[in-house]
């Protein structure tokens, strides 16, 4: 995935992106962080782990609506 190539308006689109996403991002691993602080280390899977992969899923769903802020509604870059 990293070595995606962009065209300029692609990497612009990106670009934009990225800044809605961001303070999510760093958000996010705040609490991911605070999550794992407040568990001793003989808690840190099973019950930690639903509440990590909780926690990633609201970030996904949050990006998915920051990439889809601004694009016109009905559009699509390719077939739908």
């Amino acid at each position: 995935m990293d070595d995606v190539t962009l065209t300029p308006e692609q990497e612009q689109l990106a670009d934009e992106v990225f800044q809605r996403i961001e303070q999510l991002y760093r958000d996010e691993a705040r609490r991911v962080a605070r999550l794992f602080a407040s568990k001793p280390n003989d808690q840190l899977l099973g019950k930690t782990e639903f509440q990590l992969r909780d926690l990633l899923h609201r970030l996904g769903g949050a990006s998915l609506e920051a990439a889809l802020e601004g694009r016109k509604k009905g559009a699509t870059g390719g077939r739908a």
